[in-house]
């Protein structure tokens, strides 16, 4: 395995497309997406950690307070980029179906300049990134194991990482997100004439739980996965908010900021051995479970032309991104596809007549029977499982109190019917999946 200290060499100029006129009045997207980062990580949205950068992110755009992942990695990943939900085209963990098609893809198409950088966790073939539709990619997770020969991670220290497919240890003095953060500012420095898009799917905040580069008691020693004290938490957190700073100061410093859009969210909920403080109460992380605590995740967006330090209650599901992309960049959604999602790009300019009412989950991330599966809908309040559990999310947060239907008002039953609808529509595509 080949060792370098320096990437900006490993960054090719890329050649202009012919088709670049097609997008010159189209903004820039950048979307940022820490890993394992649930809605109270945010300082601005009541939590307890240091994040002014992206406080300052939602003073200078919208801070949505209903955005829903699913509640681990690799499925909200395939959601996300695909518009669809894992009933439709989720096969395993760690993997992209290679015949779906991705908002880089569309994007690419329709003459953007594409970068990802971060995490993958989507399929180890050494093409992946490119055939989805990245020009450029710096990925932990991609053709390497998560892991050393001593089953330590290597995201963090002496990281691992593939560019461009090849892959590259670097030493202990390098920090895997430092890396990949520099590879986003190098991309944009370099495409800055011409529209691009930049995925940023974060390794941080996930664990093992270690100091950061500012961290007072920085450690250079790698660890396993699962273990690490969590007292460093807040220090992962803090250090995730100064690399959003870093781009966001990098997009202003090259005088671009008024024609991109940009977005941060994360994956799923927090950690589990992670408990937040959120407005004043004790809030356990609950990454990997159907629970608003597994799915209920940040969302801020800054537009050009949006809406500054306003806040949106509205659903959002992470189908949405790529629909909502699109519109972003004036492209037409694939006619040939079934794509659930619902653009909130008109959102960004105060438009919520068509915000979406309700939203859909199919869960079975590592068997992916659908005897196995976490099946719900959802809207604001109310929450139906497959299996018939009724819940009120907003006075029941953790779901121990099933609403029988003996007991439901004539709303509750009015909502419950509608949402079993919900859940009867994609049984089609449920039953597929042996």
């Amino acid at each position: 395995m080949k060792k370098t200290a320096y990437l900006s060499f490993l960054l090719p100029a890329l050649s202009s497309s012919n088709i670049y006129a097609q997008t010159e009045h189209c903004p820039n997207i950048v979307l940022i997406m820490a890993d394992d980062f649930g809605y109270e990580c945010i300082g601005a949205n009541g939590g307890e950690y240091q994040t002014p950068n992206i406080n300052r992110l939602a003073e200078e755009g919208i801070r949505f307070e209903n955005c829903h992942s699913n509640p681990l990695s690799t499925p909200s990943r395939v959601q996300l980029m695909t518009g669809k939900y894992n009933v439709r085209n989720y096969i395993s963990f760690g993997e992209l179906d290679r015949k779906e098609t991705t908002f880089a893809n569309l994007l690419k198409k329709a003459g953007y300049t594409t970068c990802i950088a971060g995490k993958w966790q989507l399929g180890k073939e050494k093409d992946s990134p490119h055939h989805f539709g990245f020009d450029q990619a710096c990925l932990w997770q991609h053709t390497q194991k998560a892991v050393d020969a001593q089953g330590n991670d290597t995201r963090y220290t002496y990281p691992v990482m593939d560019i461009n497919g090849e892959s590259f240890e670097f030493s202990e003095k390098d920090f895997g997100p430092d890396i990949a953060c520099n590879y986003i500012i190098d991309f944009i420095r370099q495409n800055k004439e011409k529209p691009f898009f930049v995925y940023y799917p974060m390794m941080l905040t996930h664990c093992p739980f270690v100091p950061t580069p500012d961290s007072e008691n920085e450690s250079r020693q790698r660890s396993a996965t699962y273990k690490g004290n969590a007292v460093h938490f807040p220090d992962m957190v803090k250090y995730t908010d100064k690399l959003v700073g870093r781009i966001v100061d990098e997009i202003n410093r090259l005088s671009l900021r008024e024609n991109t859009l940009i977005i941060f969210t994360g994956d799923n909920g927090t950690d589990k051995p992670i408990v937040t403080m959120l407005n004043g109460k004790p809030y356990p992380g609950g990454k990997g479970k159907t629970l608003d605590s597994g799915t209920h995740v940040p969302l801020i967006v800054s537009a050009p032309e949006g809406l500054k330090n306003t806040v949106n209650t509205q659903l959002i599901d992470f189908t949405d991104f790529l629909p909502t992309l699109c519109e972003a960049a004036h492209i037409p959604l694939p006619t040939d596809k079934e794509l659930d999602g619902k653009s909130f790009y008109p959102q960004l300019k105060g438009d919520t007549t068509h915000a979406r009412e309700w939203i859909y989950c199919w869960y079975a991330p590592r068997k992916v029977y659908d005897t196995q599966a976490a099946v719900f809908a959802r809207n604001k309040q109310y929450k139906l499982y497959r299996t018939g559990e009724f819940y009120d999310i907003q006075t029941d947060f953790d779901e121990k109190h099933p609403i029988p239907q003996s007991q439901m008002s004539e709303e509750q039953k009015k909502v419950a019917k509608a949402l079993k609808a919900v859940i009867d529509n994609y049984e089609p595509l449920a039953k597929l999946k042996k």
